[in-house]
């Protein structure tokens, strides 16, 4: 055997780059997980100023990462007054008034959409108030969501749970499983498979809390199942908005997920329609008790 045909055999039995790539990927991204889990389980069991402080900052984060995916990111006006109302609100939140959170963020709004128009141009405007509604609906929902002391815990826990499992369900589902793409143009590696797998994982999960009496099987196999499609929905969203500006990863604070949005994109799409589930039903003091007691 030659030196050349030798080397060509001892390549094809090592794996595919990708392959070592995609394994060292998904190690990485079970640590961040296994750190990044019970954390902000442990805040959302103790509620009150521990979690409304770490929504708020996860909101600064979602806002700021936003204006460095649509290019306004050195904008320095732009994210300043954006980030201080979402601040200024979570102040609000944890203090418990509502109404003036929403003002503050109804100012902020304007503030940040005139920042970004004098200094770019209008259509920036738009992405800039359409980044900070994002987190600011990000941020009031999670607070809400958690606010009733009856059913808070139990609701949040849920659409935690849910979104995880639709996200683990869909990965590891997609990669074994395979076949057609969900929606090629906007995240080329999705699939049916993988949508079908995070979704039967979200009625597993919503099974196991009417198992344990959280809740009944019905209303809560229908409240998993929707959560779970708002989830897959608010992923593909935000990798729209990433196509659209020609970005991969909003940013690499998290070691193997990318950033802040594409970590919690799935989420705040999800908490977001919860706390309105909830709010309809149970009010600005019930939410919790609106989404899990029918």
């Amino acid at each position: 055997m030659s030196e050349r045909e030798a080397a060509s055999a001892a390549a094809s039995e090592q794996p595919p780059a990708s392959s070592e790539q995609g394994s060292r990927n998904l190690a990485m991204r079970v640590a961040a997980a296994l750190v990044l889990a019970p954390i902000a389980i442990a805040l959302a069991f103790i509620g009150g100023i521990a979690w409304s402080a770490l929504v708020t900052l996860a909101a600064v984060g979602l806002f700021v990462e936003w204006l460095m995916v649509t290019g306004l990111g050195r904008q320095s006006s732009v994210a300043g007054l954006g980030v201080t109302a979402l601040l200024i609100s979570g102040y609000y939140l944890m203090s418990g008034h509502l109404d003036a959170a929403l003002r503050v963020l109804v100012v902020g709004v304007f503030v940040v959409a005139l920042a970004a128009g004098l200094q770019r141009n209008w259509a920036s405007a738009g992405w800039a108030i359409a980044g900070l509604l994002y987190a600011a609906a990000a941020e009031i929902a999670s607070v809400l969501l958690r606010l009733d002391t009856a059913k808070g815990f139990a609701a949040l826990m849920f659409v935690l749970l849910i979104v995880w499992v639709t996200d683990i369900g869909g990965y590891f589902a997609g990669r074994s499983i395979g076949g057609p793409k969900l929606w090629v143009r906007v995240s080329p590696k999705k699939t049916w498979a993988g949508a079908a797998g995070g979704f039967v994982a979200s009625l597993l999960v919503a099974a196991c809390f009417a198992a344990f009496e959280i809740g009944m099987t019905g209303p809560l196999l229908m409240l998993g199942a929707v959560l779970s499609v708002v989830s897959q929905l608010g992923d593909l969203f935000e990798s729209a908005v990433k196509r659209r500006f020609g970005v991969k990863d909003s940013s690499h604070i998290i070691p193997g997920h990318g950033g802040l949005l594409d970590r919690l994109d799935g989420f705040v799409a999800a908490v977001i329609v919860a706390a309105i589930f909830g709010f309809l039903r149970g009010g600005a003091d019930g939410v919790g008790r609106g989404l899990m007691v029918w």
